[in-house]
C-alpha cells in the first residue's frame, strides 16, 4: 500500500468529546443523518463526537455563555451548506435559535440581539457550499 500523505481541513478550535442532543424547532422535511449530525422530522438534533467548529464568529469572543450556541448553530449551517437543510426555509430559525441557548447560557438579552442581529445581517454566506472549509494535503 504506498503511502500518500493525509487530506484535512483546518480552521477548527473545538471537538465535541460526546454526543450532544437537542431538541429544536428546526424539522426538515427528511430525516438527515450525516456523520457529525443527525436532525430528525420531529426536531431531534444529535450533534456526535468527534465534531469540529470553530466557535463564535467575528470580534465575538468564546466563552461558556455562548458555546453551545455556537456548537448547534454551526451544525446547522453546515447542514445547509451541505443542501441537507434549506437555508431559504431554515437560516432564520437557526439564528434566533443561536439568540435563544445563548440567553438560556448567561448571556445578557440585549447582547444576544446584537450576536442575532449580526448573523441575520451577515450569516447568509456561511449557508454556501461555497464556505466549506477546503481540503488541504501533507505532505504536499
Amino acid at each position: 500500500m504506498a503511502d500518500k500523505g493525509i487530506v484535512y481541513r483546518s480552521g477548527y478550535k473545538y471537538q465535541l468529546a460526546e454526543n450532544y442532543e437537542l431538541k429544536i424547532p428546526i424539522k426538515p422535511e427528511a430525516d438527515i443523518d450525516s456523520m457529525f449530525i443527525s436532525l430528525d422530522r420531529q426536531g431531534n438534533l444529535q450533534v456526535k463526537a468527534g465534531y469540529a467548529w470553530d466557535g463564535t464568529s467575528g470580534p465575538v469572543i468564546d466563552t461558556p455563555f455562548n458555546l453551545r450556541a455556537s456548537l448547534v448553530h454551526d451544525a446547522l449551517y453546515q447542514l445547509m451548506r451541505e443542501k441537507s437543510l434549506s437555508a431559504r426555509e431554515h437560516k432564520e430559525k437557526a439564528d434566533k435559535l443561536f439568540k435563544k441557548l445563548a440567553k438560556e447560557d448567561g448571556v445578557p438579552a440585549p447582547v444576544a440581539q446584537i450576536y442575532y442581529e449580526a448573523l441575520k445581517k451577515l450569516g447568509k454566506p456561511a449557508t454556501k457550499p461555497e464556505s466549506t472549509k477546503d481540503l488541504k494535503h501533507a505532505p504536499r
